[in-house]
């Protein structure tokens, strides 16, 4: 049975294990995530949300064009592979490295997701639509933080998301509607989530998107008692739509995603129910069809 990573103070129980960033889910903590993220994509079908997945892996040229190597490069994970030429000397070598040394890799043309919804505006680039469009995927992410604690803050996670594609109009209401329902479900498996503003910028800090996020934050954050953001609400304005050419009633649209961070939330409810994954599983199934 696995344990709980020794250096991740707040972790509790011994359903899962966490190593260089990356976890490992026992059966209990397998089926509770699954449960949670049934919950969450019934939210999406029930907004009228249509299900989409996306390839695993962005293209680093269409990143470019959303400033992500302004705002997010340390984010970033890029994908390679390793030189045709360094192939017979990486094969003979027995140096016993811990690493592959950058000068035996290619050039990096694409990067592993920070967040679900990359993929769903880059799929939906130069099209059009008169009413609104909603699409709820889920994406492995990877983040490169600098430093990994738990199941709070992982290299790599699961995220759902639910996106609204529209007016500023369909994607407050969108954004609204969701926000209530996260705290009502928090508090239905006796989670205190206190929603605050995030403090992590969308958008370039020198840029005028900056001023107006001081004005109207863009983002919202649902946080545990320990302060991990278990979900957040993320208006994008009119910035998707304009740089990939996406289109509703004649004018870029506006987009807004509620995201979910499932293994935090696990954290969340392992904490709560003292690492008794089966009664938290046990209270998601309850709330859920309640919410």
């Amino acid at each position: 049975m696995p344990v709980t990573d020794p250096t991740a103070p707040g972790d509790t129980g011994t359903n899962w294990s966490v190593r260089d960033g990356l976890a490992t889910f026992d059966e209990p903590a397998v089926l509770l995530k699954a449960a949670l993220d049934e919950v969450f994509t019934r939210w999406g079908a029930e907004a009228g949300a249509r299900q989409q997945s996306y390839p695993p892996l962005l293209r680093a040229d269409d990143l470019r064009t959303l400033d992500y190597f302004r705002n997010f490069p340390h984010l970033g994970s890029p994908v390679t592979r390793i030189r045709a030429d360094r192939l017979a000397a990486l094969a003979a070598d027995r140096s016993g490295a811990t690493a592959l040394p950058a000068a035996d890799l290619a050039d990096a043309t694409h990067l592993l997701p920070s967040a679900a919804c990359y993929g769903c505006f880059l799929h939906l680039t130069g099209t059009s639509a008169d009413e609104p469009v909603l699409i709820t995927t889920v994406a492995q992410c990877f983040r490169g933080e600098d430093h990994h604690e738990g199941l709070r803050r992982l290299w790599g996670f699961t995220m759902r998301e639910i996106v609204c594609v529209g007016s500023a109009e369909d994607v407050r209401a969108h954004l609204d509607r969701h926000q209530q329902r996260i705290l009502d479900f928090g508090a239905a498996l006796g989670l205190t989530l206190d929603r605050r503003p995030a403090t992590d910028p969308f958008f370039q800090k020198d840029g005028a998107r900056t001023v107006m996020q001081l004005l109207a934050p863009v983002k919202d954050e649902y946080l545990h008692t320990d302060g991990t953001a278990v979900a957040s609400t993320n208006n994008h304005r009119n910035f998707f739509g304009e740089r990939r050419t996406i289109r509703h009633a004649g004018r870029p649209a506006f987009t807004g995603c509620v995201a979910f961070g499932l293994e935090r939330w696990v954290h969340a409810l392992g904490d709560r129910f003292d690492g008794d994954l089966t009664a938290a599983h046990r209270a998601v199934r309850q709330a859920g069809e309640r919410s």
